[in-house]
């Protein structure tokens, strides 16, 4: 059956959104794969809730690659039956969103003591291995911080009290952080506590933002897609 007129339209446009919701699909994967890999790399989150938000977007990623590639096939055979188990399908992952939204909205408020709890162990073992040492000092350098909640959190890990790590250092030389653990001008003097938590709230925002543009094409999906189902059912005579 030929497409006609504005229900070809529909059938390009559903396609179009869809080839974009199929792309959002894999941006998340990889944005959740690379969240993870950095969270372990950092240090030892003890909290199952702060891996399982990356773990989330993933598995809500494949959820949209899949539903999107779907939709894109439906879209260009002209398959009812493919089209409308789209919509459905859409109109469910909108719903785990809106509870998985509610979910986030509630877990923010837990943020800083994930990070408080992740943090903990950080000076009492940063002498325990050579690998946790290496993970705290790529920590400090990477946030630009020092210690838990400043600085002086280093006062009796090291012989000399006024001693803190070399990754603490603004410029990082061997010895640097010797004797200077209080000097703002050497060492940095914010805690990772806080620095780590107001990386988290920036990048919290990006996933809101993300979050929102997917929501937008997956609305305009569901309409493409009951328009399409539409003109199917009544042989493209309806435009």
């Amino acid at each position: 059956m030929a497409v006609e007129g504005g229900m070809k339209c529909v059938k390009i446009l559903l396609f179009f959104f869809n080839f974009i919701f199929w792309l959002c699909g894999l941006a998340l994967i990889i944005v959740g794969i690379l969240v993870q890999v950095a969270l372990h790399r950092s240090i030892a989150i003890k909290d199952a809730s702060a891996s399982g938000a990356p773990i989330v977007v993933i598995g809500v990623g494949v959820v949209i690659f899949f539903i999107a590639f779907f939709g894109c096939c439906g879209a260009w055979k002209e398959n009812q039956c493919m089209i409308t188990m789209f919509a459905i399908l859409l109109s469910l992952l909108i719903i785990v969103q809106i509870a998985a939204a509610i979910a986030g909205y509630i877990f923010r408020n837990k943020l800083s003591t994930i990070v408080q709890d992740s943090l903990v162990d950080m000076i009492p073992k940063y002498n325990s291995s050579s690998q946790f040492k290496e993970t705290v000092d790529k920590l400090q350098e990477d946030l630009k911080c020092c210690g838990v909640n400043s600085s002086t959190d280093w006062k009796n890990i090291f012989p000399e009290k006024n001693t803190v790590p070399d990754s603490c250092c603004k410029n990082v030389t061997t010895n640097c952080g010797v004797g200077a653990m209080t000097d703002p001008n050497k060492v940095y003097q914010e805690g990772c506590h806080d620095a780590m938590e107001a990386f988290l709230k920036k990048n919290i925002q990006w996933v809101i933002v993300a979050a929102l543009v997917i929501a937008f094409l997956q609305v305009m999906g569901i309409v493409f897609a009951c328009l399409l189902i539409r003109g199917i059912r009544s042989g493209y005579e309806v435009m």
